[in-house]
């Protein structure tokens, strides 16, 4: 198994506040060569610790200011209804994230939509007419107190 130093933890701490961030300007921070930071770098790519570089948007400059969480109940828990489900839902570009929940629903799904009437749509015409669905709660975030992506390392 691979192991993260502090040396790995360092950069990926930078890396995710700035993904933008050059190799040069990464060395010069840790005060290593860049061709370490590049190679580090690459090897935390090539274990799969960096998954993928991004750019974070403002959902609400982008037209999206409506998040909604949608719990989801089906009303059976065959492999092949769930992984029906998960590739149905993976298709809809209004789903940004999707997880098989333990509890009393079976999927969490958090949804970006413009607006109400938008969400209503998507709602009404793709995730309503998906087989095997019992239930969708829905619920609309008022604020957003905190949203990051870094995780504490």
């Amino acid at each position: 198994m691979f192991e993260i130093d502090e040396l790995d933890k360092q950069i990926l701490r930078i890396l995710q506040a700035d993904a933008a961030v050059t190799h040069r300007q990464i060395a010069q921070t840790l005060r290593r060569s860049i061709t370490t930071i590049h190679d580090r770098i690459s090897r935390l790519k090539q274990e799969g610790i960096i998954l993928r570089s991004v750019a974070i948007l403002d959902r609400k400059k982008v037209g999206k200011g409506l998040l909604t969480f949608s719990h989801v109940l089906l009303n059976q828990h065959t492999i092949e209804v769930l992984e029906q489900f998960e590739k149905a839902v993976k298709q809809f570009p209004e789903v940004l994230e999707c997880f098989q929940m333990t509890g009393s629903f079976d999927f969490l799904l958090r949804v970006s939509t413009r607006d109400m009437e938008e969400y209503h749509e998507f709602y009404r015409y793709k995730l309503a007419k998906l087989p095997n669905i019992t239930t969708v709660n829905s619920y609309f975030a008022l604020s957003e107190t905190k949203s990051i992506t870094a995780y504490p390392i």
